[in-house]
């Protein structure tokens, strides 16, 4: 019975809450020291390009690992091509920082790209971080994956 309370939770929990993404959907690799640990790619309420609604649309990028790690250099890009450069970024070890799509002051907590445009698709997209020499360190996607419609 638990079972299924659980599951029930799990479904209203999810009606509930805005659409995000969790990174890792490759259960074959082994979990990277650096990683996409979540995407709010549909921003809650109405898309109407505001600095807050933006802002409000992120992707956290975890170090698990003790030591931390320099990443300046390091890209997170979309489908299209979007792309946001980490600049003199350290992020601690056991540590997360959220890069919002809007304009903001950058804390060591989080990040902002200074877009006045959405990056991520509400309907599919993928979110891809590389290190400083372009190689890939992990994803996140969800939706159908398909070319298709921007919002």
């Amino acid at each position: 019975m638990t079972a299924v309370a659980a599951v029930a939770a799990a479904a209203v929990g999810a009606v509930a809450l805005p659409a995000a993404a969790t990174g890792h959907h490759n259960p074959g690799r082994a979990h990277a020291a650096v990683y996409i640990s979540r995407v709010q790619y549909d921003s809650p309420g109405r898309d109407d390009r505001s600095n807050r609604s933006l802002n409000q649309e992120w992707v956290d990028i975890t170090n698990s690992t003790r030591r931390a790690v320099n990443l300046n250099g390091w890209t997170l890009r979309d489908e299209d091509g979007h792309t946001y450069t980490f600049r003199h970024v350290r992020l601690d070890g056991r540590s997360t920082v959220r890069v919002h799509t809007g304009v903001g002051r950058d804390s060591r907590t989080d990040l902002f790209q200074d877009r006045r445009a959405y990056v991520w698709n509400n309907d599919y997209d993928t979110a891809t971080l590389l290190n400083d020499r372009g190689r890939f360190v992990d994803d996140a996607s969800w939706g159908r994956h398909h070319r298709g419609h921007r919002r």
